[in-house]
């Protein structure tokens, strides 16, 4: 049986969640630039079965940032170290330009 607070909605976004988040525009597209690389990484990390210690061998990192690297801790992480990493795990990044919507 459902009651009334199943049916509640908490918040609606309109728009953009990072800026209903309070984060500012430059900021905003940085994070979903971060977030697109995370992505790709995570993609090749479960496409060779790499494992942790894999990762440390590869990436030349010690355990603890293999682990916020693989939990999407991407605060400590600058783009052009995520394009590194994204690098030496045999992938690269492709920008497209087009218009904004």
């Amino acid at each position: 049986m459902r009651n009334n607070a199943d049916n509640d909605v908490g918040h609606v976004t309109k728009g953009d969640v990072l800026n209903d988040l309070g984060f500012d525009e430059q900021t905003g597209l940085e994070l979903k630039l971060k977030y697109a690389l995370y992505r790709g990484i995570v993609q090749l990390v479960k496409q060779h079965q790499y494992t942790a210690r894999d990762l440390e061998s590869i990436l030349e990192l010690q355990q603890p940032r293999v682990s916020e690297l693989m939990t999407g801790k991407l605060g400590t992480l600058s783009i052009k170290r995520l394009l590194w990493y994204l690098y030496k795990l045999g992938g690269i990044a492709d920008v497209k330009v087009r218009k904004a919507a």
